[in-house]
């Protein structure tokens, strides 16, 4: 044990983790030069093509120092605000954390957050500066900033640049030196925290495990506390990005993989823990707590005999990705498709493009929402995170919406622009203090339904991309919120329906259905197009007829003859408007993320 380290790689996104991770295993030979490549970690095709991590993945790795071999345990996590939950069951795992920080960039908002994460589970933190050789990098500044921000000591932070390969040596040094080994009781009855799982069409259902107490071995019989189940150890192995390393027994303070055997990730939950079926651990290493869906959309198939498949895809998506959950759903407008709940926008977006690329899937996306607090006037609680279930207007007595703590980092001349954005979006100012010499720390409580919908864009719009945003949900809070239907043809599209703050209702409406004016083609009948509150109208669209020249064909002769042909066509005409659909595109769905105010 003597001679294990377990660290964590923590940073604001596009700070470097990744590269970071790649040289860092190139530097310890883990991989041959020929196998090696860039996001060596990063296992998924949109994870290499945007250039985020989105799952945490680890590494064993083997690193000589001073004529002893010294066992690295390294978990790269991901840096994007909606996959902290990643970062932060990674952290349980490690006694280290390397704290990245752009040498050009300084401290970011979710900086901040995984360093205080860190901090929580009492982690060695290391600070390393990335991207010294940038031309626009300022060592100096940067360590002031995580001196005076962070109160973590830089005296001897480690420079380095990931891609060029500088001071990486010197970094593996100092994490033999001053990450502490792990702590545990070798003889002790077999205790192993599960920090992540997935699904293997060969192997079934793998769990990835640190060991706290004891050891798990080969043929062992198991049981997983937070289920009861109990199951036997098929195979072990030590991870490695190209080629997983059998072995026997996974020893207290290792960390590995378990293949149990079993169909169902569901049975080896992230966070739960692992320990002897006949002399059972009488407490879990941590509480067990399954990641939280914040935001919820409806998927529905353009085909409507593609629902079947697309459960069968969302089933074998949540065996890779344990952190959704989806329920059957219907629509009038769409048919039936599925409410699914995400951790946050862009994890939606993930979760929509791999269905997809990897299933092949045709999907109407609507609008996310948040879930809703609704007391009635019989004195009960509702949670409702579906428009379509949000009851009369005349039946509630309260609604309580979720509100976040966002904390934002932007240089001082955009400050103006961030307090008029995060005003507009109902924010209430809970602290405001400058970071350095031309920095400015805002912490605002902000509803999370505004920071879901086109916050992210307009922050960094605002900024010309400088500022930085991470967020933590608070708590509930009352709030003036009503539900916004638009008809189309006379007929409510509920997978249309928002709910909105009152003040913002006409706006959003009027905003909203000019938008689907442009997207909706024309019809041979005229199409209304209306937002409403309950039955009164507050905003209208007209969409014209398409225009047909009957009366072409018509050479001379009675002008009674084009009267007839038109009066038959004013009349076929007002029996489409009222018998007529229409075809509503998925950008008219995507429309309601867009709108401002």
């Amino acid at each position: 044990m003597k001679n294990i380290r377990n660290f964590s790689i923590i940073a604001h996104i596009d700070h470097g983790k990744s590269t970071l991770a790649d040289r860092i295993i190139s530097e310890t030979r883990a991989v041959s030069a020929r196998e090696m490549r860039d996001q060596l970690l990063d296992g998924m095709d949109i994870e290499r093509e945007r250039g985020i991590t989105i799952k945490a993945q680890s590494v064993r790795l083997n690193y000589q120092k001073d004529g002893e071999i010294y066992i690295l345990n390294l978990i790269d996590t991901p840096g994007h605000v909606d996959f902290s939950h990643e970062v932060s069951k990674s952290l349980i795992s490690s006694e280290g954390a390397l704290l990245v920080v752009d040498a050009s960039q300084g401290v970011q908002a979710q900086t901040i957050a995984n360093c205080h994460l860190a901090i929580e589970n009492g982690m060695e933190i290391l600070p390393v500066i990335n991207k010294i050789d940038l031309p626009g990098s300022n060592v100096a500044r940067v360590k002031n900033e995580i001196e005076n921000i962070l109160a973590i000591d830089c005296s001897n932070a480690n420079l380095v640049s990931a891609k060029n390969g500088i001071g990486i040596k010197e970094l593996l040094d100092t994490i033999v030196d001053r990450v502490p080994m792990p702590k545990g009781d070798k003889n002790g009855i077999a205790k192993a925290l599960i920090y992540d799982s997935w699904f293997d069409n060969y192997l079934g259902a793998l769990a990835l495990i640190r060991v706290f107490d004891g050891r798990v071995s080969k043929g062992q019989k198991i049981v997983v506390m937070a289920t009861d189940k109990r199951h036997e150890i098929v195979n072990l192995y030590y991870p490695n990005p190209i080629r997983n390393i059998a072995t026997d027994t996974i020893e207290t303070g290792e960390i590995g993989i378990v293949a149990l055997g079993i169909k169902t990730v569901s049975d080896v939950r992230v966070g739960d823990t692992i320990t002897d079926a006949r002399a059972p651990a009488k407490e879990p290493v941590t509480r067990y707590h399954e990641a939280k869906s914040y935001v919820f959309a409806g998927l529905y198939p353009i085909d409507s005999e593609q629902f079947e498949p697309l459960r069968d895809a969302l089933e074998k998506l949540k065996m890779n990705d344990s952190s959704i959950n989806f329920t059957p759903e219907s629509s009038t407008a769409l048919g039936f498709g599925f409410r699914v709940g995400f951790l946050g926008l862009l994890h939606m977006d993930v979760i929509r493009e791999r269905l997809e690329r990897e299933f092949n899937m045709e999907l109407v996306v609507t609008a996310p929402s948040v879930t809703y607090e609704i007391k009635t006037t019989r004195g009960e609680t509702l949670l409702v995170s579906n428009p379509s279930g949000f009851p009369d207007q005349g039946s509630i007595a309260q609604v309580l919406e979720p509100f976040v703590r966002a904390t934002i980092i932007a240089p001082s001349e955009f400050v103006g622009n961030m307090i008029a954005l995060l005003n507009s979006k109902r924010g209430v100012q809970e602290r405001m203090e400058y970071v350095g010499a031309d920095r400015v720390m805002l912490i605002y409580a902000v509803p999370l339904n505004e920071i879901i919908s086109d916050f992210y864009d307009k922050l960094k719009s605002l900024s010309k991309g400088y500022a930085s945003l991470d967020y933590e949900p608070i708590e509930y809070r009352a709030g003036n919120l009503i539900k916004l239907d638009i008809l189309v043809a006379g007929e409510a599209v509920d997978a249309l329906s928002l709910i909105v703050d009152r003040s913002k209702a006409e706006s959003r409406g009027r905003e909203l259905i000019a938008k689907m004016k442009e997207m909706i083609d024309r019809q041979l009948f005229e199409v209304a197009i209306q937002a409403s509150i309950g039955s009164k109208v507050i905003a209208r669209e007209t969409i014209k007829a398409v225009g047909k020249n009957v009366t072409a064909k018509c050479y001379g002769g009675d002008i009674t003859r084009k009267r007839k042909l038109l009066e038959k066509q004013k009349e076929g005409k007002k029996r489409m408007k009222a018998l007529g659909k229409v075809a509503i595109p998925q950008e008219a769905f995507l429309a309601a993320l867009k709108i401002g105010d």
